[in-house]
């Protein structure tokens, strides 16, 4: 059993660790500058998004945005303590109780990916044979093909529990690796052991150590990954900086902001979809 010592002595590094997120996020600024602390994901930080959507919000409202970049349930629990000003996250019963419980003022879609399951070229699990992405997983633990899982709450390890949970399957055992880590190092992770792994479209593709994965199944319904923002409620924290989140919110639903959604790509493929998107495939 853990001693009372070191379980304080874990979370005092952990609360060290997010401490420092939140300073790096606020950055040096000039004097007088107007920013805005944004809890987002790993997935939206690391496939570059916000590289190419911030500077076009700043150039326009002349207002920065620091991205604290974090699993969406850490992303959740910065907003319930009123350290950030807004959330855009990818887990929409949780963004939903996120508002009803009073702590976000509204949840508004932005825009869409999906997830895809990876896996060892190989595909000892024979998961490319599979119908549905139920079947997959299945497949997966009947063969005991060895999986890695972020195991970190963020929206992507709670899509990948959801699924588990449609296939009624409670993954355990060797074969399952529980990281505890971002996107990034649990790909890093898949790769080095040939290791199935559930990730978000958009960190896949910006993710170069591939060495022998590749996407194993693609496409149904259940793998849907939209994204919502949130503006931190000014009337339970009444030091957000309510009048600049409420540009960025705005921004990032109007044809404007959509549009810069939809020109970032990598290697030619489109990494998100606004929410805006006619049937012709034009931002409305």
């Amino acid at each position: 059993m853990m001693s009372v010592a070191m379980s304080r002595c874990i979370f005092l590094a952990k609360w060290a660790v997010l401490s420092a997120l939140l300073l790096a996020a606020a950055g040096p600024l000039a004097a007088g500058t107007p920013f805005i602390v944004l809890a987002s994901t790993t997935s939206t930080e690391q496939s570059g998004l916000f590289q190419h959507i911030v500077p076009q919000f700043t150039a326009r409202t002349g207002i920065d945005v620091r991205v604290v970049a974090v699993g969406t349930g850490q992303a959740f629990a910065i907003g319930r303590r009123g350290d950030a000003d807004a959330l855009l996250v990818h887990h929409p019963a949780g963004e939903e109780q996120f508002v009803a419980e009073g702590y976000g003022s509204e949840r508004r879609d932005v825009m869409y990916n999906d997830f895809v399951l990876i896996g060892p070229r190989a595909d000892p699990a024979g998961v490319t044979q599979a119908d549905s992405i139920q079947e997959a997983l299945v497949r997966i633990a009947e063969s005991n093909s060895a999986f890695t899982s972020r195991g970190d709450d963020s929206g992507t390890h709670r899509k990948e529990r959801e699924l588990w949970g449609t296939a009624r399957i409670e993954p355990s055992g060797r074969w399952y690796r529980q990281l505890g880590s971002g996107m990034g190092a649990t790909l890093n992770t898949a790769a080095a052991m040939d290791a199935y792994v559930l990730a978000d479209r958009g960190t896949w593709l910006s993710f170069r150590n591939r060495q022998e994965l590749v996407i194993v199944f693609e496409g149904d319904g259940p793998l849907f990954n939209p994204y919502g923002s949130i503006p931190v409620n000014p009337e339970r924290f009444n030091w957000v900086k309510a009048d600049l989140t409420r540009q960025w919110h705005d921004w990032l639903s109007a044809p404007e902001g959509q549009a810069a959604i939809a020109e970032y790509r990598i290697d030619g493929e489109p990494v998100f979809f606004p929410v805006r998107t006619s049937a012709a495939g034009r931002v409305e």
